[in-house]
């Protein structure tokens, strides 16, 4: 009989009681800003304030008595710090600082503490809500700690960073392309559709020929604003100084996504790459914005997949993701100076493919981190096949096993027929655990488990691509993935990285000759393939399998009985 009251306590320990009209949703103790005066923590619900106090377990503070609010309250240390790190007040601080910002009603200390503390939140001095670090969260500097459907933290969040939703649109027109054969002109023509506007966001911008033609543009009327990465891996290239030179000082507004003395870059890199034109049409790739994604014709270069949509409602949703990440104090105009470079050519190449035009397809947009969980949910619905190619796919940290490839694998042991293709140019293979370990290691677990799965490394040199940077998707031969994102741990969770899934049989077609093409050029692994000793992906996935057989004979035998 003491069941029923040992039930009701401990709900009124856990955040979102049938009882409480306000819960904890999200928590920031951690911040960038020196002395983390921009702290804060916000509350979701509706109803009276009369009564509701926060408390770190050593300093309180409670709302005016007389005060109401309606679903989601951000309540920071101290207003003004929030404003400089956020762009706008909050609701309520706890510290006075900013005199238009209404304060909470303090006693004591209250600041939140970055390695351990907890923030507890009561109702006419009930506790209806406690969240604790470590325990529910565990801190990360810079990381804003949110709840989604009941669970903390279901992706990395952090400070300034979007959280778009998933989007479905329908009856989508445009024209898909692969790099090298066919990426040049449909670049050229995503330019030339701009009358008014052209909005680019690339991780980087180093073609001459390219930044010629976005200048025709802008002495035709249309307005360019084109953001960049301000600290890509080596940093900004001669070329690529040379050509926002050339483009700012030709009138295109050019900025750069870096850590400045106000701001904390919002992501690890501005990795995206796509162009909208007159907020009509948007083209998205896997290539950055010169010579090896976008080779003048007949000229080599890398293997990647590009989709032109010529639709105004998915236009509109990049736009605004492009204003998104164009609004922050990590957003600066370019001040570097250089001469814009010779144009580049490479090795000669006969192009296999064109372009080819679709209808009445379905369009998601996906971004990382916001939306990259749709990746593995895509390959996790296969029937039949799932074709990766990648420029290369690496083991995540050890407790946290690569959700891509589990995805990839996971669809094997359903029956699914996976093919991989994995980047073997020079720096992709030459270390002890990159691509082809990492192919070797796939071929092996598939071979000890008896599933329809192969990895192989691109062919490449004279006559091919230079090498393989696509990260593309092909499920059961009508949905496609068109992305950037990279299958390593940094790319999906701290990027900012965008790229489309499309529904259509024609798409679908297409980039499925694309991929067979390269399958068959690639060949499998010679078998001498080595797989190395710390090999933990087949480690653990033989021991999941091993697992697996023992509980299917553990059924079986009590099945028997």
């Amino acid at each position: 009989m003491h069941i029923l009251p040992l039930f009701l306590a401990l709900c009124l320990l856990c955040c979102g009681t049938v009882t409480a009209a306000f819960t904890i949703t999200e928590v920031c103790p951690d911040t960038w800003y020196k002395g983390e005066a921009d702290e804060y923590l916000v509350i979701s619900g509706s109803g009276s304030l009369t009564g509701v106090s926060i408390s770190d377990g050593e300093g309180s503070a409670r709302f005016p008595d007389g005060d109401r609010a309606e679903g989601r309250i951000v309540v920071a240390q101290q207003a003004e710090a929030y404003r400089t790190v956020h762009g706008a007040y909050p609701d309520y601080e706890w510290y006075d600082s900013a005199p238009g910002v209404p304060d909470l009603i303090r006693t004591g200390t209250l600041k939140l503490g970055n390695k351990g503390d907890e923030v507890i939140l009561r109702e006419g001095g009930q506790e209806t809500c406690r969240v604790t670090w470590p325990g529910d969260i565990v801190c990360r500097e810079g990381q804003v700690h949110f709840q989604k459907d009941g669970i903390w933290d279901p992706r990395p969040l952090m400070i300034g960073q979007s959280q778009f939703v998933p989007v479905s649109f329908s009856g989508v027109s445009g024209t898909v392309f692969a790099a090298p054969d066919a990426s040049r002109e449909m670049l050229e023509s995503a330019i030339a559709l701009a009358d008014t506007e052209l909005l680019i966001n690339v991780y980087e911008f180093a073609d001459s020929g390219l930044a010629t033609d976005v200048v025709a543009a802008l002495d035709d009327g249309v307005s360019v604003t084109l953001l960049l990465e301000g600290g890509p891996v080596g940093g900004i290239s001669s070329e690529e100084k040379g050509t926002a030179t050339y483009l700012r000082d030709n009138g295109a507004k050019v900025y750069t996504m870096e850590t400045t003395d106000n701001a904390h870059a919002r992501y690890r890199y501005d990795h995206a790459k796509y162009i909208i034109a007159d907020r009509e049409a948007v083209l998205v790739t896997s290539e950055n914005f010169k010579g090896s994604g976008f080779p003048q014709r007949g000229s080599t270069g890398n293997r990647g997949w590009g989709i032109l949509i010529t639709d105004p409602r998915v236009a509109d949703y990049f736009a605004d993701v492009f204003t998104a990440d164009m609004t922050g104090n990590d957003i600066v105009p370019f001040s570097g100076t250089g001469t814009l470079p010779e144009e580049s050519s490479g090795y000669p190449y006969k192009p296999a493919f064109g372009t080819h035009s679709f209808e009445g397809a379905t369009v998601t947009p996906v971004l990382a981190p916001d939306t990259a969980y749709l990746i593995p949910e895509l390959i996790k619905d296969a029937e039949n096949t799932v074709d990766i190619q990648q420029a290369y796919i690496s083991n995540w940290t050890k407790d946290t096993p690569n959700p891509y490839l589990e995805a990839a694998v996971g669809a094997a042991r359903q029956g699914v027929t996976v093919r991989i293709i994995l980047d073997s140019y020079w720096f992709n293979i030459e270390g002890e655990n990159d691509n082809d370990e990492m192919a070797a290691q796939i071929n092996a677990l598939a071979t000890a488990e008896g599933l329809s799965m192969e990895a192989r490394l691109a062919h490449l040199g004279p006559g091919y691509p230079e090498k393989v940077h696509n990260k593309g998707v092909i499920v059961d031969g009508d949905a496609v993935l068109i992305s950037s994102v990279n299958w390593n741990e940094n790319s999906p969770s701290f990027n900012r990285e965008a790229g489309v899934i499309i529904e259509s049989t024609d798409a679908g077609a297409y980039f499925s000759d694309v991929f067979t093409a390269d399958w068959e050029d690639a060949g499998p692994l010679p078998d001498d393939a080595s797989t190395p000793a710390n090999d933990n992906l087949l480690r653990q996935e033989i021991a999941a399998g091993v697992i697996m057989l023992l509980f299917i004979g553990y059924i079986i035998r009590r099945r028997h009985y």
